[in-house]
Formats: structure tokens, sequence, C-alpha cells
């Protein structure tokens, strides 16, 4: 019986032992942010490499860095009110500290009708911030996920 014992735990350890250990998956990437005009609207595209676990979405009136706490003033002329976008689980650098995005951390957005600026407001510890400056307090936002590739669109209209 003893024998048995110590067969079935040596078979045990050696599935275990050679079995494929599943490598930890990297936080999606930001590599590029682009915006466009439609009709009716305008858009703020966040390219990644993957998608967040999740986003969050919230009207404030003003934003600071996630990690220094000192505060941003979104670039553009104009700016009332300010959509604060959160990705859980998403960076603008690579697991080794290597930026993925980069271009510029602020800026205006002089051929957009709705949105007046963009603005990074973290990377830190998986998490990514993004704030849109928009000048109509009577504005509506959607945000939401596509993928083929993987993005996180901001619209802003009247």
């Amino acid at each position: 019986m003893n024998k048995r014992l110590v067969a079935l735990l040596v078979a045990v350890l050696a599935v275990f032992t050679l079995a494929p250990v599943a490598s930890a998956q990297s936080t999606p990437t930001l590599s590029n942010i682009r915006t466009g005009q439609h009709v009716g609207f305008s858009r703020v595209v966040l390219d990644l490499s993957g998608l967040p676990t999740e986003h969050r979405v919230g009207e404030v009136t003003s934003v600071s860095h996630c990690a220094s706490g000192n505060p941003i003033a979104v670039a553009g002329p104009g700016i009332n009110e300010i959509l604060s976008v959160t990705l859980i689980g998403a960076a603008a650098h690579d697991d080794n500290g290597n930026l993925t995005y980069t271009g510029s951390q602020n800026f205006a957005t002089p051929g957009l009708s709705h949105i007046r600026g963009v603005a990074l407001t973290c990377d830190f510890e998986a998490t990514l911030g993004v704030a849109v400056g928009y000048s109509n307090p009577y504005s509506w936002h959607r945000v939401f996920t596509l993928t083929s590739p993987n993005r996180l669109v901001i619209d802003v209209g009247l």
C-alpha cells in the first residue's frame, strides 16, 4: 500500500512539474491617440494592444496626475467641462518601463467642434487616465471599447 501511495505521489508531482505554466498576461498598452470630427460629435480614439479590464467615466471640474497629485490644465481654449476616463488594467508603457505612447501628453484639438483638448492624467500601476476637455455643459458623451483592432472610443456631442 505504501508503494502505491508513493507511485501516486510521484505521478501527481510529474504532472504538475511537467505541465506548462501559463505566463502572466502583460498589461494592454496605449500606442496612439487619434481624434476626428463626425456629423454631430467629436471623437477621441485610444489605440490599445488589448482591452482594459474596465473603464470608468466621470464629469469633473479639474484633473490632477494620479501619482503626484499635481494639477493638470487640459490644453485648449474655452474648456468648461472635463470628462475623466480611467482605464483599469492599461498603461502607456510596456512591462520593461519603455514608453509605448510617445505622442503629446496634453494637446489642443482645434479641428474638433465639441472637444477642445486631451490630456493624459495617469500612467501608474496599470491605470491609464485621460481627460477630455469640452466647452458646452449640455454636451452628451459615450465611452465604449471596440476590437479588431482594440481601442477605446470617447465621443462628445450636442
